[in-house]
């Protein structure tokens, strides 16, 4: 069968693309999957001179384990510095914040900010509330450790990926309805918000056909809710999309690609987002699949990691 949509994919997306092999999700594949090693290179031996890096052991939410977060801190900077949650990609189903390092260290060098970034469990051992209720657990914890990690709690936002764009926007959503710590910007990267995309019956024939596929889209929704997505009764904590609420969330950044699976559930939730009052910085990248910002040399992929690292400096420093 002729593919759909390979002739709107940017001509330089093209090799990462190739090294993307075809897979579907599945409970026995899982581990295996868990297992791979991370797509990024180690960081530079200068870049690790420069920022140091705590491991940290927290109280979990009540009733369940301890929770990991890895604290990224820039040593040339001045405390107090604003600080970045990171809470990583992989369907609700794999990924680890400490894969990340490659990504954290510069991180907080380019940004000039702590980067703390949680272990949250995944699905389907852990199902909805037990990962974004782990991610609020480390959003608490950083505010009441602030002096000593040298952060400024007026400047604490969030940034994820993928899942990891999910759990922010839902930690969002916590976080203002619990109205105990304050999060100063989300900030969310194609973010998988919306379980109802599994059953939309008129999605675009051109989104989800490279690297997240609606088969694994459909895994990694069962996974964390536990039952079949689409259903009426799922959380807004655990799918932002479905909230009915969205005035008082904190300035949210948003970018996606014009062929990810989750364009359209991105699109609309950037619409009604600016519809309750909340200001949004939005991009499509055109010619882009899902993680396509990891091609080093792509220009699109150089302007969308330019673009969301000037969205986060000024988001972090005004």
């Amino acid at each position: 069968m002729p593919s759909p949509s390979r002739h709107l994919v940017d001509p330089q997306l093209l090799p990462l693309l190739e090294t993307f092999p075809p897979l579907e999700l599945s409970t026995e594949l899982l581990p295996l999957i868990r297992c791979m090693p991370p797509r990024r290179a180690a960081s530079a031996a200068n870049i690790r001179e420069q920022v140091d890096l705590e491991s940290h052991t927290i109280a979990g939410p009540p009733g369940a384990p301890e929770v990991s977060v890895f604290v990224y801190t820039p040593r040339a900077k001045r405390a107090p510095l604003p600080c970045i949650l990171h809470i990583h990609g992989g369907g609700y189903v794999m990924g680890s914040a400490s894969g990340m390092e490659a990504v954290h260290r510069p991180l907080a060098l380019d940004a000039a900010c702590v980067v703390a970034s949680v272990e949250y469990r995944l699905a389907p051992e852990t199902r909805f509330p037990g990962a974004v209720e782990d991610c609020y657990a480390a959003l608490r914890w950083l505010h009441a450790h602030a002096r000593e990690l040298g952060i400024d709690p007026r400047r604490i936002g969030a940034l994820g990926e993928s899942a990891g764009g999910g759990l922010t926007a839902a930690l969002a959503l916590l976080a203002r309805d619990r109205r105990e710590h304050p999060l100063a910007f989300q900030h969310l990267i194609y973010p998988m918000i919306d379980d109802r995309t599994c059953t939309a019956p008129d999605l675009s024939p051109y989104v989800g056909e490279f690297v997240w596929s609606p088969a694994n889209n459909a895994f990694g929704w069962s996974s964390l809710l536990g039952a079949a997505p689409g259903s009426a009764d799922v959380s807004p904590y655990a799918a932002a999309a479905r909230a009915t609420e969205l005035h008082g969330l904190p300035p949210t950044y948003l970018s996606t690609g014009a062929l990810d699976l989750f364009l359209e559930e991105d699109l609309e939730y950037a619409r009604r987002l600016m519809r309750h009052g909340v200001p949004v910085e939005l991009h499509v990248y055109p010619g882009a699949f899902h993680a396509f910002e990891l091609a080093e040399e792509a220009q699109v992929a150089r302007q969308a990691r330019r673009d969301s690292l000037l969205a986060l400096k000024r988001a972090l420093h005004g």
